[in-house]
């Protein structure tokens, strides 16, 4: 059940006939930004609830802004069309929004400037991006973070996410399931697609990269440390980590729209905590969980309901 739609060119039609040309500027030299958003499906409700969208397209305009390009859309716009189009989509299941802003002039040359831009929004069905029951094994990566003066990683952009490739296919073709890059200066940055953080339950603290460290301000990042506060009472400090510090740890864990909260049970063939899951990552996971869903009150000014499906 279910079909998927997508908002290319000011109008709503099936996702099968989106498409652009082959002459596109982003699709020759990577000039979009990005967001990924979740409609994650509550059975009990029979009903899809968008995570955080606003907050989304927030930074989607601030990236979009950040490469010389307008959205054309205010924010509630934005959360308008994708209401509607995870409504028309049907879907009784995750599902995962993908708005773009790109330079859709069919031109050759590179520049930022004078060149018109275009907002693509679709809508398809997503599952799990790690294991959150097992927990993840990682290696540090051979490839380091782009630094904010070669491609700022504040913004979602394209073209950056060839050096999130390179990691994860090197971590995964050398067996493990993820990769934890380092910036140039060889500290803790974050992961091919996620944030990180260390727990320690001594002094009730997490521990996370500071923005300097060349990470994406995530927003799922953002949301586990309110609830970390909010329902643990840790506190969560931001600062440079060494690479060993991820060995030593009580627990690591990853977060982002994609990877929701993961846990990361071995790092360098180091096991995390005793390669177990550990008690904080499992509590953090289960209130985002219920905030995701609709079904924790104290964050339902995180979500937005998604009606009925209407039909196209």
């Amino acid at each position: 059940m279910g079909r998927s739609y997508a908002y290319l060119r000011r109008q709503i039609v099936p996702l099968e006939d989106a498409k652009i040309g082959v002459m596109t500027h982003a699709f020759n030299y990577g000039t979009a930004c990005f967001e990924g958003i979740r409609a994650n499906w509550n059975e009990e409700k029979r009903q899809a609830f968008i995570f955080r969208p606003r907050e989304h397209y927030e930074r989607l305009t601030q990236s979009a802004h950040i490469l010389q390009m307008e959205t054309g859309h205010t924010v509630e716009e934005m959360v308008s069309l994708t209401v509607d189009l995870v409504a028309r989509a049907g879907y009784e299941q995750d599902v995962y929004v993908r708005p773009m802003v790109y330079k859709s002039s069919e031109e050759l040359g590179v520049r930022l400037h004078g060149l018109e831009d275009d907002l693509l929004i679709f809508v398809t069905p997503f599952g799990a991006y790690l294991d959150l029951d097992k927990g993840s094994r990682c290696c540090t990566s051979s490839w380091r973070r782009v630094d904010d003066t070669g491609i700022p990683a504040r913004a979602k952009i394209t073209g950056i996410y060839i050096n999130s490739a390179f990691a994860k296919s090197e971590a995964v073709l050398d067996g493990y399931d993820e990769a934890i890059m380092l910036n140039h200066d060889g500290h803790v940055s974050e992961g091919s697609g996620e944030n990180i953080f260390l727990v320690d339950r001594d002094r009730k603290v997490l521990i996370t990269p500071d923005p300097a460290q060349n990470i994406l301000e995530g927003i799922t990042r953002s949301s586990v440390i309110q609830i970390a506060a909010d329902e643990l009472g840790y506190a969560t400090v931001e600062r440079s980590i060494d690479r060993t510090e991820l060995y030593t740890a009580d627990e690591v864990f990853m977060t982002g729209t994609a990877a929701h909260v993961s846990s990361i049970t071995e790092v360098d063939r180091r096991l995390v905590g005793g390669g177990e899951i550990g008690p904080i990552t499992r509590e953090l996971q289960r209130v985002y969980f219920e905030a995701i869903t609709g079904r924790n009150a104290k964050y339902m000014d995180w979500c937005v309901p998604v009606p009925v499906a209407v039909g196209a």
